[in-house]
């Protein structure tokens, strides 16, 4: 079967390995259909893993596809359900995996497609366990977005940073994967929604999504902007994934008691922050990796419901590394899928 291998940093090969074997009890065989892309697989296509890796690896952290076969014992699956999968090798029986925290695994084996071999491959055996069905309506391409592009964002906004309707968010990177299901999620619940984008096109795109302020952060300085039209009094959340360019401009836009969330570092890793702000403003400042299943099972309903991603384009498998260029050079307003 054809495979997508990563055999060392920038080095992507569309190859054929070995199919699996049929599932084994308690495993659901799936043939995979899309894959979403995101910065991980740029980060790892760059060498980027922050851990040793065995390669060659298939890439892909983010997937979904359509059951062809349903080993011993399992239940909730049928052949010809269209489903997505986690994107972790947790051990499913450690407190955190029990209490459904799957993000907070004890003894995880790897990120897919980042540490260990990934979802751009035509079959995949994966446990049950791990497999999220999706509803009628959602095609393959829109349920690839729901274990980071949607998930991640579900346990961001309402788990980690309790966002309630009628607050006011600030959205960095309006345009990005995340960002757009941000700013959709937001919208949904009543929120004042405050966006930063690179470019007046990607502007208008954040306006039609719902946003009601937009501010070109290559022309103005956001956290000028967001005080100014917050009247100096801040917002209540905001959505932070860009990280060292943009850290202590984040805490100048909360207002006093405001809660900032965060999952990336796209900018570095390393900043400095005013500790007397930090206390005195009373901020609560949250860290989120990843998302639970259950994030992943609320994201499929809503787009039932229908809340679709934003999709920004299209490739086939063979085109994989022309979609990481699209994210490289910041060209997308959206997520990038890849098909097989």
């Amino acid at each position: 079967m054809l495979s997508l291998q990563l055999h060392g940093d920038r080095d992507l090969r569309l190859e054929q390995i070995e199919p699996p074997p049929p599932p084994a009890p308690g495993e659901v065989q799936i043939r995979v259909r899309a894959v979403g892309l995101n910065y991980l697989d740029l980060w790892g296509f760059r060498g980027m893993a922050f851990a040793k890796r065995k390669m060659p690896q298939a890439a892909g952290v983010e997937a979904a596809g359509e059951v062809v076969a349903v080993g011993e014992g399992v239940s909730r699956f049928r052949e010809g359900d269209t489903v997505t999968m986690y994107g972790a090798e947790t051990c499913g029986h450690c407190k955190a995996c029990r209490e459904g925290r799957d993000n907070l695994c004890e003894n995880v084996a790897g990120i897919m497609g980042f540490h260990i071999d990934g979802f751009a491959r035509e079959l995949i055996n994966r446990p049950e366990r791990l497999v999220i069905k999706a509803p009628k309506g959602v095609s393959f391409e829109e349920a690839a977005c729901a274990p980071i592009g949607f998930g991640t964002v579900q346990h961001m906004l309402f788990d980690n940073a309790r966002l309630e309707p009628g607050e006011s968010i600030l959205v960095h990177a309006g345009g990005s994967g995340i960002g757009t299901a941000a700013i959709l999620m937001a919208k949904a619940i009543g929120c004042t929604v405050y966006t930063t984008v690179g470019d007046d096109e990607k502007g208008e795109k954040a306006k039609a999504l719902g946003a009601d302020f937009v501010v070109n952060y290559k022309t103005e300085r956001f956290e000028g902007e967001v005080r100014r039209l917050t009247k100096r009094k801040g917002v209540d959340v905001v959505f932070e994934h860009v990280g060292a360019d943009t850290w202590n401009g984040s805490l100048l836009c909360l207002k006093r008691g405001g809660r900032l969330v965060t999952c990336g570092a796209t900018s570095g890793a390393s900043t400095t922050m005013n500790l007397m702000q930090l206390f005195q403003q009373q901020y609560r400042i949250t860290g989120s990796f990843g998302c639970r299943i259950e994030n992943i099972a609320q994201s499929l309903e809503k787009m039932a419901a229908g809340m679709k991603p934003v999709i920004d384009s299209v490739f086939p498998l063979a085109q994989f590394e022309q979609g990481l260029a699209r994210i490289e050079g910041r060209k997308v307003f959206g997520k990038v899928i890849v098909t097989l």
